[in-house]
């Protein structure tokens, strides 16, 4: 059995980072997890979970983020082997900004360093820029620079889209084309991305924590789609296959907004609609998955798109589990 190292995982009450916490709970690691939400519902026995795991029961600690008390992250981080960074915030408003979200970043790797940290495990996303106009990719370039600088070995992850149970885009095509009786697409709908499944990532992320020195992966999976395509296959997956409209960018997103409104919640940015049609999801790399989102939706078809899967719920919501909201 693997020797009980401690491994810090940031929001393994969430999505991706509760995959990389129940694999490391599976080597036989101690996991402690760094979140917002340290009342939040236990979430584990999920599709990627392997076992019956209770986080009541003390498998895995949970530390509120302090990050207006940096001693107080120090202390939290103390002892760990790993660090696996997945804290972000997908889109601007007045609880949470991409500015903010750097700033913690840093202050964050600044008591990792101090706290004697081995190595962290960072997700970032597909061709970050600090030149980029769009601040989601800015951002999440500026917060590589930072965890280069800070000297600690690390791996930097670059996922394009993730998939899975309880993730927002995928599944939120398979509700819109469960209810439209036309899909609209952002002009040509020819750009691509190249989605990975949340497991392949977390797979990915804890064989990284044990690897040695530095190194930056683009996170993708073995499907490359156009998002015309992707809309094509969740279509036929799940036995909605409907007519698709070429609409202006703008008319597109105003769409998008107007749902988001009804919804409560921000169906999708600008940021991402501009970053998706520009290429930003996908690259040239080798694969890093090996779980393909057509065959995942086929065998999926059944819930995928069911519900509506709320960012903001997810946000304004710390108690409940991401599969109940």
């Amino acid at each position: 059995m693997a020797d009980q190292e401690l491994h810090v995982v940031t929001g393994a009450f969430g999505y991706s980072g509760r995959c990389i916490a129940e694999r490391l709970l599976d080597a036989g690691h101690s996991v402690r997890t760094l979140t917002n939400s340290p009342h939040r519902a236990n979430p584990f026995g999920g599709p990627c979970s392997r076992g019956n795991l209770s986080l009541q029961g003390g498998r895995v600690e949970a530390r509120a983020f302090s990050f207006d008390d940096p001693a107080c992250l120090v202390e939290a981080l103390r002892g760990a082997r790993v660090l696996y960074n997945t804290y972000w915030v997908r889109f601007n408003t007045r609880e949470f900004t991409f500015a903010q979200a750097v700033r913690n970043s840093r202050t964050l790797f600044a008591a990792a360093e101090e706290a004697g940290v081995g190595r962290v495990v960072h997700v970032s996303i597909t061709n970050p820029s600090e030149d980029s106009p769009l601040e989601y990719f800015r951002g999440k370039a500026q917060v590589e620079r930072a965890l280069v600088q800070s000297g600690l070995p690390h791996t930097i992850l670059r996922p394009a889209v993730l998939f899975g149970r309880e993730d927002i885009l995928v599944n939120n095509i398979a509700w819109a084309l469960r209810r439209m009786p036309v899909f609209t697409v952002f002009g040509d709908g020819l750009y691509r991305l190249q989605p990975i499944h949340v497991d392949d990532l977390a797979a990915l992320a804890v064989q990284e924590g044990r690897a040695d020195g530095s190194r930056t992966i683009d996170a993708i999976g073995p499907e490359t789609f156009t998002y015309r395509g992707l809309v094509e296959t969740i279509g036929r997956a799940i036995g909605k296959v409907r007519p698709i409209l070429s609409v202006l960018p703008t008319v597109g997103w105003l769409g998008a907004w107007f749902v988001g409104k009804v919804m409560g919640d921000v169906m999708l940015t600008r940021d991402e609609v501009r970053g998706l049609m520009a290429g930003l999801l996908a690259t040239d790399s080798p694969p890093a998955g090996l779980t393909r989102l057509s065959d995942w939706a086929r065998e999926h078809a059944d819930t995928l798109g069911m519900h509506y899967a709320s960012e903001l719920a997810r946000r304004r919501n710390r108690g409940k589990a991401y599969d109940h909201l």
